[in-house]
This record gives C-alpha cells, structure tokens and sequence, in this order.
C-alpha cells in the first residue's frame, strides 16, 4: 500500500504541474490575442491608407508657400496607388510616384503647380497647389 505522505506530494506535484500548464497556456492566449489585435490594427491602417486600390494624393504642399524673388521652397507630395506622377510645370528633378518625396523648386513668379497621379487602370487624380513670389 501507498503511504499517505507519497499520495500528498503526488497530488501537491500533480497541482504544481497543472498550475504551471494553465498559467503558460494563459500566457500564450494573451500573446495569441494581442499578436491578432496588432494585425487587424495593421489591416485598419493599410485600408485607411491604400484602400480598395483607387489612386489618393495623400500630400501636396509648398513650404514656404510664399515666397520672395529668387527663394526656393520645398515641394512635397505623397501618392498611394499610383504607377505614374507627372507635376507641371515640370520641374528640375523627376517626380516618382511614393509615399512622401519632396524636391526643391525655385519658382521666378507666382505659379500653380498641378500634380496629376495616374494607375494601370487609367484612374488618375490632381491636385493643385499655388506658390506665391513676391
């Protein structure tokens, strides 16, 4: 027959061991969770941002957008899903379609700027933007 001490740590082990278990399976639930919240976060933002595919011109300004004669400022834009950028009047620098890029323009005289975003689908969208020289 089995003493009674052996039964005790029998059962003190086999509560140790499943104490040990349900708390390592807790933890791994929660990471599960988390792990999933951050991806539907991540799908959020990605639907917010490039949507079902259409073109969008997420940023296009002029800093500064007022300038005196013979200043220069930074022109920047940002496009997602696009495969072909064209800014006129056409600058120094090529324009690529990407998320954010800027170059430097030196306009002589107050000039609108159209900056057109084009996909394989043959959607496009402009955006204009006026620097004014003083």
């Amino acid at each position: 027959m089995i003493p009674y001490t052996a039964v005790a740590v029998l059962i003190a082990a086999l509560y140790v061991g499943w104490t040990f278990y349900s708390r390592a399976q807790s933890a791994k639930e929660s990471e599960q969770a988390i792990q999933a919240k951050q991806e539907e976060s991540r799908k959020r933002v990605n639907e917010q941002i490039f949507g079902s595919g259409e073109i969008k011109v997420t940023t296009f300004l002029a800093d500064p957008g007022h300038l005196a004669k013979g200043q220069s400022a930074q022109l920047c834009y940002g496009v997602v899903n696009a495969t072909a950028l064209k800014l006129d009047p056409v600058p120094d620098e090529p324009v690529t379609p990407t998320a954010r890029h800027c170059i430097e323009i030196s306009p002589k005289k107050t000039t609108l700027y159209t900056l057109t975003a084009t996909n394989d689908k043959g959607q496009s969208e402009s955006k204009t933007l006026t620097v004014i020289v003083q």
